[in-house]
């Protein structure tokens, strides 16, 4: 029996089949491919090719050194919050042609560095969310949504850096003052107008009509009250005239006997 604590080579642990794969399957972690995806190497980096492969949500195994993703012409609806945070090399993201209507404040956390491009035309969206692109310093595709022409889009704007070769083709599909329906945002805004000033039009007439309201309401409680005491005056007034005069004045002024 050779010494304790000593063992042979036949006698040392050998990994199973289940425990080589495990081995396998986390040494690839860091370069899996979504499934139905492609992802070609380029120099150490990843490109992941999602075009078109009818996806309804955007993938959780996207490798963490890809610097470009295609999402385009998909049918994703929403952009969750965190969607991309372990994505820090990422330089381009295209989520061009899909269905999106909503897109979380902190949908785009973890790009704000890196992110060189990022295409959101023809989609869904009306709202342009200003919590989520507002820290980005990516040029920005925003054409051809049904963007509703608001204070707000234009707040949302100011802080974007949309992309020249396709700012002409966002329009206003909606807007709070209609002959700008249709006509291309960019023109309108260059021309000098302002959708905020219409809004604050609007907060300063809600604002006057409601103060013309309260002063009405005081103006009718003021009649109501000195109607009403006038009445109750006047009905004191008759109650007076009523009562019976006192003889005893009269008993009064007559010479004694």
């Amino acid at each position: 029996m050779g010494p304790r604590g000593k063992h042979s080579p036949s006698s040392l642990p050998v990994p199973t089949g289940g425990s080589c794969l495990l081995l396998l399957f986390c040494l690839h972690l860091g370069t899996s491919c979504p499934q139905s995806c492609q992802c070609p190497d380029l120099a150490g980096a990843v490109a992941v090719q999602c075009s078109a492969r009818d996806l309804q949500e955007i993938p959780q195994d996207i490798p963490a050194n890809a610097v470009l993703l295609k999402l385009d012409a998909n049918r994703i609806a929403r952009v969750p919050n965190g969607a991309f945070q372990h994505l820090s090399q990422l330089r381009e993201l295209d989520l061009s042609r899909n269905a999106i209507e909503t897109i979380g404040p902190a949908a785009f956390s973890g790009l704000a560095g890196g992110l060189r491009l990022l295409d959101l035309s023809h989609n869904r969206i009306r709202r342009v969310p200003k919590d989520a692109l507002g820290q980005l310093s990516a040029k920005v595709r925003l054409a051809h949504n049904p963007l509703h022409c608001e204070c707000a889009l234009q707040e949302a704007l100011w802080e974007l850096k949309l992309d020249p070769d396709s700012v002409d083709d966002i329009a206003c599909h909606s807007s709070e003052q209609e002959e700008f329906v249709g006509k291309p945002l960019i023109q309108a805004l260059d021309a000098g107008v302002s959708f905020c000033s219409v809004q604050h039009k609007t907060t300063d007439v809600a604002m006057l009509a409601t103060m013309f309201g309260w002063f009405a309401m005081v103006i009718a409680y003021v009649v109501y009250y000195v109607r009403q005491n006038q009445e109750d005056a006047r009905r004191h007034l008759e109650y007076l005239k009523s009562l019976p005069s006192a003889p005893a004045a009269k008993d009064a002024l007559s010479p004694a006997p």
